[in-house]
């Protein structure tokens, strides 16, 4: 049985600096791929490129589509094309309607939505352009169902998900596929640990530990969602196994979102 390969494939990741888009970065790399790192933090990006065999750092900030054409170019310059993109920059502010600023949802949205879009219009013409490619928005379950005193966060998430089957059905003959992935609470990752329990026991009235007992109970698996969990569906929609999907969000939640 012949298995998943990607060796020689260039992939592209947002928001690698830390966290989960370094996980997806250092797994892309583990399966042979060349990894552009992408972060608004650019030395957090050179230290995980250096972790890398064969990668480069790059400055940017996804709201702003200039630095991503930037970006776009230098890849191509570097390694001729581009087979896989990683969507994965995104932050959370979460509060309820009357404790968010409307300055704080602009924020969510922009990041997450506009800079979705303004990644994909930056790098897709050199996919289209080569008829191939594999195009990966890392989404979330609160894209797919209403999330409690997180709005921002949710509408930002739903409309990834109709921007993906949108831009899925552009593309379809292409030969470029366009999907994402809906992780469930990664409860053991940096972002969960020195912010969201915080900001989700201030605005819950709960304690810290209550938040995490609530969110493991919402699983049906009960265990948080981890990086490798991520890095699997994302390795398989990269390549050619998963060659008859597009326009896919799918859920990894241990049964939590169905």
């Amino acid at each position: 049985m012949s298995t998943i390969n990607l060796a020689g494939k260039v992939a592209v990741v947002t928001g690698a600096s830390q966290g989960l888009g370094e996980a997806l970065a250092l797994r892309l790399d583990a399966e042979g791929c060349k990894v552009a790192v992408c972060d608004i933090n650019y030395d957090g990006a050179q230290a995980v490129a250096s972790k890398l065999k064969d990668a480069m750092a790059l400055a940017v900030d996804v709201t702003k589509y200039d630095q991503l054409e930037t970006a776009a170019k230098a890849v191509i310059e570097k390694w001729g094309k581009v087979d896989v993109l990683i969507c994965n920059a995104a932050i959370v502010k979460s509060g309820d309607i009357f404790n968010l600023s409307p300055e704080a949802f602009g924020l969510v949205t922009n990041i997450n939505l506009n800079g979705y879009f303004n990644t994909v219009k930056a790098f897709a013409p050199y996919m289209l352009e080569a008829k191939s490619g594999s195009i990966i928005q890392i989404n979330s379950k609160s894209g797919r169902k209403g999330s409690f005193k997180n709005g921002a966060y949710a509408a930002s998430k739903f409309g990834g998900v109709g921007l993906t089957q949108s831009l899925a059905l552009e593309f379809a003959e292409s030969g470029v596929r366009v999907n994402c992935i809906c992780p469930g609470n990664l409860l053991n990752s940096p972002l969960w640990v020195n912010s969201l329990f915080k900001q989700y026991a201030a605005n819950q009235g709960i304690t810290e530990e209550e938040v995490r007992a609530k969110y493991i109970n919402q699983v049906p698996m009960k265990r948080s969602c981890e990086y490798k969990d991520i890095e699997d569906v994302m390795v398989f929609l990269a390549s050619d196994y998963s060659g008859y999907m597009t326009g896919q969000a799918i859920n990894v939640t241990g049964g939590q979102q169905m």
